[in-house]
This record gives structure tokens, C-alpha cells and sequence, in this order.
């Protein structure tokens, strides 16, 4: 799949915007605070409904404005015309609201899958020297890349956590031993929906982290030309012991998992605080025989959040699906071997979006589009610019 056309209204910077894009190569340049970014980063709130820059949807708005709309129209593929239209419009103290084929959808969440992507920026360093929250992030994106619904799976599991949460605090100081009386009824139910929605999401991240491993080796190997080898170990309390070879490995999961509730009772009401559950885990990454956060160089740290990004597109893509890549002010932190070898690995992708604040140093593609960006502004560069 990939984009045609991107229209903005009020979004950031952008009082109104619309541009054409092609498939291949499609190149944003502009200084620092122009907008650039801001171009993708539509792309990619239209595909997830997140922004990699920002927790919340306010700072989407331009200034002064109560809403903002996002709107593209992405086609099938390159042997399928077939073009879809997906909107989103986010608010000042309202919901958001989206529409599919201009038709509103019921949850904006439905429209995730729509449109597809993979997006790696600057901050992805995170990913490999930032908190297991960081790397958590980075595991289930690529989980609901994969498998759309799973976005509501990670939605409700942060729902149930907040509940489960706020009875264990309410329940401090009580007796340790169950009593049978209504909070312990409450809290029966919600360790039942922890350890339901908890193995699902476990059991999609394991597949994942198992399925895109080879794909993260071979992008790491096309950019590093030494030390090249890398892994990754899933990191929970979680007895994971001949899980994999039973029958049912998700409700071995939701077992195992209230299981961990039950021992772990006292400390999580001494504590108020659920401490089992997929979102304690952490995902341990290496570079040739060491841990990469704390060991890693920054050239490799940078060189293996990038492949962790297009390890991720090469699985998405290996699955059947032609994720838009967006790599936004990449090519600047790369050396120019790395460049050539970046460049080398993403000219098969049906659509990549790349920002850079200096045009020279992004490689000429073989086909590709340029835009220049300047104060909300975007036009498309001719050969001569």
C-alpha cells in the first residue's frame, strides 16, 4: 500500500496543506522547525492513531485552533488501483472522530489497519538505551502492525490494570488471606481479565519478537559491516518453562498467570500495585555477546534501533502486507557507508516517506520525489532546484 495524496487542516503548523505522493521514494527537506516532520507524522497518526513525538493529541492542533484534521487516500498496491480514504479529526475536549471512505467509523481505533506503517525516528535510541517501557513500545507496535486488533487487546489491558490497580490500593491494609467478601469477588474478576487479556498480548509478542529476530540480524548485517551480530532474550518473571510446547499456548499463559497472581498476592496488596502482567516485562537486547544498553557504542546503539525498524518492516512484509517505511531525519546520524547501505536496503519498499534537513544527505534514489518544506509550506522541488 501507500499513500497518493495527504491533505491537513490546522495540523501543527499547517493552516491547510495537500500534496501528492508516489510510490517509492518520497523526500521532505527542510530546516529544522519548517514542518517537515510534521508531514509524516500525520501519515503515521492516520495509521495508528499515536504519534511518535507526542503522548496525547493536543499538540496535533495548531495553535488557536479547537480541531485538526488529517486526511489521505492510500491505494491498494501497485497492481491494485483500488484506493481507499481514511480522515481522522482530533479536538479540544472532545473524542476524536474517523471516517473511513468518508464514512464515520464507530471506534477510531476500527480504522487502525487501514493504512499501515513503520516509522523510525531519532528517538527509536530509546529503544535500546531507554526504560522496558521503551522497548515494551517498540515490541507491541510491531504487534499491532501485524495484527490491527490487538490494539484493542492493549487497550483493554490498560484498562484492567487501572481498575485492578486502584482495588489493591483500596484494599491496603487488609487481612492477606482472602476473605470472600465483595472486594475479594472484585478482585477475582479482574485477575480472571488480567491473565485473558495478558496471555493474549504475551503470546502475540513471543510470536513476534521470535518471528522478526532473523528479520533484525539481517538489517543490522546490511549496516554494520563489523560486529554485526545481535539478540534479543524476552525478559519476564513469567514461568515460561515448556509453554511453547504445549497445545493451547495462550490459555497455558492465562494459567500461569494467575497463577503468578496468587503467589504475589501479599506484596501486591502490601504495595497497591499489580505486579504481574505483560506490562512489568522487558525485552533484552544484545550486540555480539553483550547487553546493548550500558555496552553499545552510539554508532551501534543507532544502527540497531534502525534495524530493529526495518527488521519489523521486513516481517510485516514477509506476512503480506506493504507497510508504508518512514524515516524521519535518519540519514544525517549515519555515516556515508551507511548511508549507501541504508539507501540499498529500502529501495524495494513499495513507499518510503524520508525527512532531512540538509538534501545532500539523503542518497539519490533511482526514482524518487522531492518536496521542499519552509514555514508550513510544502512544495514539490523540480530538477533544477
Amino acid at each position: 500500500m501507500f499513500v497518493t495524496e495527504l491533505s491537513l487542516t490546522d495540523f501543527r503548523n499547517y493552516p491547510t496543506a495537500s500534496i501528492e505522493l508516489a510510490a517509492g521514494v518520497n523526500v521532505f527537506v527542510g530546516s529544522n522547525g519548517q514542518g517537515k516532520t510534521n508531514l509524516v507524522e500525520a501519515v503515521e497518526y492516520l495509521s495508528t492513531m499515536t504519534s511518535h513525538r507526542v503522548a496525547s493529541s493536543a499538540p496535533l492542533i495548531k495553535a488557536g485552533c479547537d480541531s485538526a484534521i488529517m486526511r489521505a487516500k492510500v491505494q491498494a498496491a501497485h497492481d491494485d488501483p483500488r484506493i481507499i480514504s481514511v480522515e481522522m479529526e482530533v479536538a479540544h475536549g472532545r473524542g476524536n472522530v474517523a471516517r473511513l471512505n468518508r464514512a464515520p467509523v464507530p471506534r477510531p481505533r476500527d480504522m487502525i489497519g487501514a493504512l499501515r506503517t513503520v516509522v523510525f525516528s531519532p528517538m527509536d535510541l530509546a529503544i535500546v538505551r531507554g526504560d522496558p517501557a521503551d522497548r515494551r513500545g517498540w515490541l507491541d507496535s510491531l504487534v499491532i502492525t501485524r495484527w490491527p486488533r490487538m490494539a484493542g487487546i492493549r487497550q483493554d489491558l490498560d484498562r484492567v490494570l487501572k481498575q485492578r490497580n486502584a482495588l489493591l490500593k483500596s484494599m491496603a491494609g487488609r487481612s492477606m488471606r482472602p476473605s470472600g467478601g465483595d472486594a475479594e469477588t472484585t478482585l477475582a474478576a479482574w485477575n480472571e481479565q488480567l491473565a485473558a487479556v495478558g496471555a493474549e498480548l504475551l503470546h502475540a509478542r513471543l510470536d513476534t519478537l521470535a518471528d522478526v529476530l532473523p528479520h533484525v540480524q539481517s538489517a543490522y548485517e546490511s549496516i554494520a559491516p563489523i560486529n554485526n551480530q545481535v539478540q534479543a532474550i524476552y525478559k519476564t518473571r513469567l514461568d515460561l518453562d515448556g509453554v511453547a510446547d504445549t497445545e493451547n499456548v495462550r490459555g497455558t499463559l492465562e494459567e500461569r498467570l494467575l497463577t503468578s497472581m496468587e503467589a504475589r498476592r501479599t506484596e501486591e496488596l502490601k504495595r497497591g500495585v499489580t505486579l504481574v502482567g505483560p506490562q512489568r516485562d522487558d525485552v533484552e537486547l544484545f550486540v555480539g555477546q553483550l547487553p546493548a544498553k550500558g555496552y553499545a557504542s552510539h554508532g551501534e546503539c543507532w544502527s540497531l534501533a534502525l534495524a530493529l525498524r526495518l527488521g519489523g518492516f521486513a516481517l510485516v512484509r514477509a506476512d503480506g502486507t506493504e507497510p508504508v517505511l518512514v524515516l524521519d531525519d535518519v540519514f544525517a546520524e549515519l555515516d556515508t557507508s551507511r548511508r549507501d547501505r541504508l539507501a540499498a536496503a529500502i529501495v524495494e519498499a513499495e513507499q518510503v516517506l524520508i525527512t532531512a534537513a540538509v538534501g545532500s544527505d539523503v542518497p539519490d534514489f533511482p526514482s524518487e520525489r522531492r518536496f521542499g518544506v519552509d514555514a508550513g509550506t510544502v512544495w514539490r522541488e523540480t530538477a533544477d532546484e
